[in-house]
């Protein structure tokens, strides 16, 4: 049986968003079974201690949805998976040169589910590609 992280709270403000966009429809489905008086309800927001950052791994939308109710401080764990850590640094690369460095500046990037899937999946694909033959040749 795989050991359960630690559970820790940590200020949304203090995790580094690595991606560029929010689905319309994923923010609706979570905001519906959300409960804003309730913090401890949100689900974890794993995380990574990456390049002096701490990385949000994934839960970007349920982080959105913490930061549009007004919550400040989220339940979150150390990620124990073994992740592509080259692909989150360029995301977190992405994400400075567009000024997101918290979840709050991921507003006015809530995009509807067509546009997320071009603007921001299309994207990853791509890179993940373009770092997979790089790997290839190196």
């Amino acid at each position: 049986m795989a050991k359960q992280p630690k559970i820790q709270l940590l200020r949304l403000s203090d995790l580094q968003p690595s991606q560029l966009y929010v689905s319309q429809e994923k923010l609706n489905r979570i905001q519906r079974g959300f409960d804003p008086h309730r913090p401890q309800s949100i689900e974890p927001i794993p995380y990574k201690a990456l390049d002096g950052l701490l990385v949000m791994t994934d839960g970007h939308t349920r982080a959105f949805a913490a930061h549009l109710a007004g919550i400040e401080i989220v339940p979150a764990y150390a990620d124990p998976d073994d992740l592509d850590w080259e692909a989150y640094r360029i995301c977190v690369r992405w994400c400075h040169s567009e000024g997101i460095h918290t979840i709050a500046n991921l507003a006015g990037r809530v995009v509807n589910t067509e546009d997320y899937e071009r603007l921001w999946h299309d994207r990853c694909r791509v890179m993940q590609s373009q770092l997979a033959e790089k790997r290839v040749a190196d």
